[in-house]
């Protein structure tokens, strides 16, 4: 997207992990300390499960907005429009969120001409099975890397049958009023860190993503459709202790393109306890406060996006 001639500045640093090869593991580590965030390539997920389900999500999205109504308003789940949570947070962007593990009612799509409930969850199921395994496979890697025991301390949380993941279709429609804005940047999705254990998205051919990094500047993300972008999440953080850094992210509008994405978060058990691993901590003390993920759910869902959501369980250093 060039912005009154001035081309986006494409970060073209994002680490690249290679599933197939043998060090990737180490590779991953890497990437969630410096990034908590990286490309993968050569993973599981069949080509046919995307193509399938973007094709049922832009048969819904091209729907007429009063009959995708219909569908909403997202209570959290269902379609939404505009409105991202319920503090006031607004973007260039209409979605669908389902939950992955108790049954979704489909049936809110029945009434939508041209669209088929029965269609849009089987693509969603078989989409979200075969990312969740390649999510667990790296957060496998990833206690590997780390040397943890038992290697399945991060997957299990994902693999167990109250995990509390859900999945989310934004879909960012073409802005052509983009040039009116002074700075050229209209948000799509405001800046914020996720609040799970680990997020796996995949977009189209569209660029929008953008990525902070440390040295407090916002780069673009270079747009791939055959690859999986993976971001720690603030869980994570809290369980490596801070080794591993919850990435802030957000997407800008595109004045041309439509931006369709598909992401993956995967979230532990609502009584499941988050506090760093004692086999990581050698000696160092705990950055943050124990507590359950419900506890902070609950206290992420009364936040603006952009909040510092981790900041009310980081321990005060005694001084």
């Amino acid at each position: 997207m060039a912005n009154n001639g001035k081309p986006t500045s494409f970060f073209n640093g994002v680490p690249l992990i290679d599933l197939s090869k043998p060090d990737s593991k180490n590779l991953i580590v890497k990437a969630c300390e410096e990034f908590g965030f990286f490309k993968v390539i050569n993973h599981s997920v069949p080509t046919e499960f995307i193509t399938k389900l973007e094709s049922e999500a832009i048969k819904f999205f091209s729907s007429p907005l009063s009959e995708k109504q219909k569908a909403g308003p997202p209570d959290p789940f269902g379609y939404g429009n505009k409105q991202i949570g319920r503090n006031g947070d607004f973007g260039w962007i209409e979605h669908i969120l389902v939950s992955t593990n108790s049954e979704f009612n489909y049936q809110k799509f029945a009434s939508i001409l041209g669209v088929n409930p029965e269609n849009i969850r089987a693509a969603v199921n078989d989409y979200v099975s075969a990312v969740k395994k390649m999510a667990c496979e790296i957060l496998e890697m990833l206690a590997e890397g780390l040397k943890i025991h038992p290697r399945n301390v991060f997957s299990k949380l994902l693999m167990d049958e109250k995990s509390d993941s859900v999945f989310r279709l934004n879909h960012y429609p073409p802005c052509p009023e983009i040039q009116q804005f002074s700075d050229n940047n209209l948000i799509g999705f405001g800046e914020h860190t996720d609040p799970q254990i680990i997020s796996v998205l995949r977009s189209n051919n569209t660029s929008g993503l953008q990525i902070l990094l440390k040295n407090g500047h916002w780069f673009s993300v270079p747009p791939d459709e055959n690859s999986f972008f993976v971001n720690v999440g603030d869980s994570l953080q809290v369980m490596t202790n801070g080794k591993f850094k919850s990435v802030k992210h957000r997407v800008l509008a595109n004045s041309m393109k439509s931006r369709l994405s598909m992401i993956y978060f995967g979230g532990p058990p609502l009584s499941e306890k988050i506090a760093p691993l004692a086999s990581l901590m050698e000696g160092e003390d705990s950055l943050y406060k124990e507590f359950t993920w419900f506890e902070y759910k609950k206290s992420a869902y009364k936040t603006r996006l952009a909040d510092n959501r981790l900041i009310l369980f980081e321990k005060i250093a005694a001084s």
